[in-house]
């Protein structure tokens, strides 16, 4: 039987109704900048890894020593607290592109700090991730950042950040952004937050969790975020107010 006009009427104005609706749908931009807003960003995507041949990285190569036994308990009532799991640590399969490198060893680091307290700004891409006295730079109390320069404009796909972890101890407000721009004025891409009240005043509301240090420290998705400086921020830890940084290792590939 042949539709009748009426009928070719109404699935016009349905087809039309969902061809709006698509079009109207958000996508989340990874680029977007930092600043700007106050609303708590979208769930990073799933890893997004380019086709082509990939490998794995050797996380247990890449940890230290562990400085401690046992689950370590954070003193106090600290909210947003993730769930420690160390058998999920022992189980990642981290497959990155083929001829992905630690871009950031070696490379120059720059902070909000110029004079630290202990140590050098080179301790943190020094490549070693130890957590022994002598292996980390203090920064003065408050809200403060090392930033590092790639050299060049990266795909940035993984991120290992060691704060101190000796003992035990959450650092707060920890932020890690990407840019082209050694200022993070333009073109931002933040890859991890857990400043959820935002007391940095960036503009943007965390999602992620704190968490408590350990030997194989803070591991990062960076998407392919694109940039050539890297920057962590923290605003002290549980046990005093002071920023301590003992290695950032960022594993990327030149951008094309």
């Amino acid at each position: 039987m042949k539709p009748t006009p009426k009928t070719l009427l109404v699935l016009g104005s349905l087809v039309a109704a969902i061809s709006l609706s698509s079009c109207g749908e958000k996508k989340a931009n990874i680029n977007a900048p930092a600043g700007g807003s106050t609303a708590a960003p979208a769930a990073p995507a799933k890893t997004a890894i380019p086709a082509g041949e990939t490998e794995n990285l050797d996380l247990e190569k890449l940890y230290p020593k562990p400085m401690f036994v046992g689950t370590p308990i954070p003193a106090g009532n600290i909210p947003n607290m993730e769930k420690a799991d160390p058998d999920a640590v022992k189980k990642r399969d981290v497959k990155v592109p083929k001829g992905t490198t630690n871009a950031a060893k070696g490379k120059p680091v720059t902070s909000s700090d110029s004079v630290p307290i202990i140590g050098s700004l080179d301790l943190v891409t020094d490549g070693d991730p130890d957590g022994a006295d002598g292996n980390y730079v203090e920064l003065s109390p408050g809200a403060q950042w090392v930033q590092v320069d790639l050299g060049a404009t990266m795909n940035v796909w993984k991120v290992l950040l060691w704060h101190f972890h000796k003992n035990t101890a959450i650092y707060f407000s920890v932020v890690v952004q990407v840019s082209d721009d050694p200022e993070f004025k333009n073109g931002v891409t933040t890859i991890f937050n857990n400043d959820n009240e935002d007391k940095l005043k960036l503009g943007i509301k965390g999602t992620d969790k704190n968490y408590i240090e350990t030997n194989h420290g803070r591991f990062i998705e960076g998407n392919g975020a694109k940039g050539r400086y890297i920057r962590c921020w923290s605003a002290g830890n549980s046990a005093n107010e002071m920023n301590h940084y003992v290695e950032m290792q960022v594993f990327g590939t030149p951008a094309k």
